[in-house]
């Protein structure tokens, strides 16, 4: 069974409803006119675990509030012009990123306060399915620790919330951000036990909650209020989510392959598929990094590319294409350097220019890695339209004379390298897709080991989980031989690129601000990051408004 519910602090009406999932994946039955209090019992319950799992395909489409005002990426706008979430000026209380993303956050702690509250109290167990009584508990109270830390990374204390409501309330108050890490701890260290290690695909596993138990304590361990043993704590997790797995097994290209989505390295994925409902073709991702490419002649607006899913029209800066090496293999799989025509049609720069016929599967567009020199650069230029390294950011490049591709003509003034790695099949022009997304997978287990075993002074250890994400991609085993957070940073920035929480990341080392001033071009010419304010998000104006003054905003804004 589905809960669709409003949370608004102050408001919160619970609707039970359900849906038909697609075949192959966690599925919900379908009861009309029944109330959720007289049909659930220990036969279905697992359907109101079920619905937990499907409100994380709305916390994972909310890639901006992740990835925005970084070092690796930024605004498609002129380095001039202001953007609020990107350079830090005016940012607001009702900036709809930071909204959003506390709502889907909290509809998925709604659901879970449910499930938990039916599974303990309302549900007569027999003793034969005592086991998947606990079984739905630790499901439930994983997923309720991982929207609380998505929230307390960016928001800092936030309400923690654990009975399921029933009742219209305003009196909601803010823990402290060490109460909120203590919630979210007992909730996975309560859960392990009793999740499986090899679980139906799409569910939390054992090792997926060691991952991100992991990350908690490794965040935690930056903190004041941490404990001395987090980070040993947090290495120790990591391995145990690594356990056997051998990264180099299949390659980057492999782990990204459409029909290759159930590995062994994915520890925990939101999941879509062709089939089923709407719904479970509605991923947008693929659309993430994406200038307007229907403006390209020959590509049109139903293209196999998508379109773009990013709120404030985010775009990698410079600095992230110039961390792929020669050999990195990931530079294919991650980036469309050549994007091809879906249909007919003559290209001209203008009136009494120079023709080019356009057929289906012409390259319409390149990003050459490495810069080319002027006669190549032309001879392109005849055959399609080209962008050095150096143009990827706003602004129009030098004409070319007598080539049929003029600069002036492209009506783009944004274009760079669009992602590939995200790619799906059978895509709408909305945009839908469905391809699941990776929440958790153990080249980035690797990258916690790595940097914990940093902070606790065993730099032979951390070397080792660094250099085999970076074998896997280049063939190099020892790369590294320093172990750096500015290393760490530069290859998660290329291994997880458009997966992690960048923002957090960065923040979580204390890096934030010195690699935000050096690295994205929009902060550096005017940005106005202050880091004590900006180091947490402002919580939700309709939240404060509805809270009837018992929530308190955070400092600054």
């Amino acid at each position: 069974m589905k809960s669709f519910k409003n949370l608004k602090y102050a408001f919160l009406l619970i609707g039970m409803a359900s849906f038909i999932a697609c075949e192959n994946y966690l599925e919900e039955e379908f009861f009309s006119d029944v109330t959720a209090e007289t049909f659930i019992g220990e036969d279905n319950a697992d359907q109101l675990i079920v619905g937990i799992y499907e409100d994380l395909r709305d916390i994972y489409k909310e890639y901006d509030i992740n990835l925005s005002g970084t070092d690796i990426y930024t605004v498609q706008t002129q380095v001039e012009e202001f953007n609020s979430f990107n350079d830090y000026f005016g940012l607001s209380s009702d900036n709809e990123n930071t909204v959003e993303y506390w709502k889907v956050n909290y509809n998925l702690i709604a659901d879970a306060n449910i499930a938990v509250n039916r599974y303990q109290n309302d549900i007569s167990w027999s003793d034969a399915n005592l086991g998947a009584r606990d079984y739905g508990i630790a499901q439930a109270r994983a997923l309720r620790a991982l929207a609380f830390y998505n929230l307390v990374q960016h928001y800092g204390g936030v309400v923690l919330e654990l009975e399921e409501t029933t009742s219209i309330r305003a009196d909601y108050a803010r823990s402290s951000e060490e109460e909120t890490f203590g919630q979210i701890i007992s909730d996975l260290e309560a859960a392990i036990p009793n999740l499986l290690d090899a679980p139906q695909t799409g569910r939390f596993s054992r090792r997926a909650a060691q991952h991100l138990l992991a990350d908690v304590y490794l965040t935690r361990g930056y903190k004041s209020y941490g404990d001395a043993t987090d980070f040993d704590t947090a290495a120790s997790l990591a391995e145990q989510a690594i356990g056997s797995y051998d990264l180099r097994s299949q390659t980057f290209e492999e782990l990204f392959d459409y029909d290759n989505q159930v590995n062994d390295e994915v520890l925990f994925a939101v999941q879509y598929g062709p089939g089923g409902n709407d719904n479970d073709r509605s991923n947008s991702k693929h659309g993430l990094l994406m200038n307007a490419i229907e403006n390209y002649a020959g590509i049109g607006r139903n293209s196999i590319y998508g379109a773009n899913s990013s709120r404030s029209g985010l775009m990698p800066t410079p600095y992230f294409y110039g961390l792929f090496a020669a050999n990195d293999t990931r530079d294919d799989v991650t980036l469309h350097r050549a994007l091809f025509a879906a249909e007919e049609v003559t290209f001209s720069s203008g009136e009494g220019q120079p023709e080019d016929p356009i057929a289906v599967g012409d390259t319409v567009i390149y990003y050459p890695k490495m810069t080319l020199d002027a006669t190549e650069l032309a001879d392109r230029l005849n055959r399609y339209w080209v962008y050095q390294p150096d143009q990827y950011l706003f602004g129009v490049p030098d004409n070319v004379p007598g080539a049929v591709y003029q600069y002036s003509s492209n009506i783009n003034r944004i274009n760079f390298p669009i992602f590939k790695k995200f790619d799906d099949i059978g895509i709408d022009g909305a945009g839908n897709g469905s391809r699941d997304t990776y929440v958790f997978r153990i080249a980035e287990t690797h990258l916690i080991a790595a940097e914990a075993y940093l902070a606790v002074g065993n730099g032979t250890s951390g070397l080792q989980h660094l250099n085999i994400v970076r074998e896997r991609a280049t063939g190099e085993a020892s790369f590294y031989t320093q172990l750096t957070l500015d290393n760490l940073l530069d290859e998660r920035a290329i291994e997880l690129a458009g997966e992690e929480n960048r923002w957090a990341v960065l923040k979580r080392m204390g890096r934030l601000e010195e690699r935000l001033n050096l690295y994205n071009p929009q902060n550096a010419d005017h940005g106005a990051f202050d880091s004590s304010i900006h180091l947490l998000r402002p919580i939700p104006a309709n939240e404060l408004l509805l809270s009837d003054g018992s929530l308190e905003q955070n400092p600054g804004y």
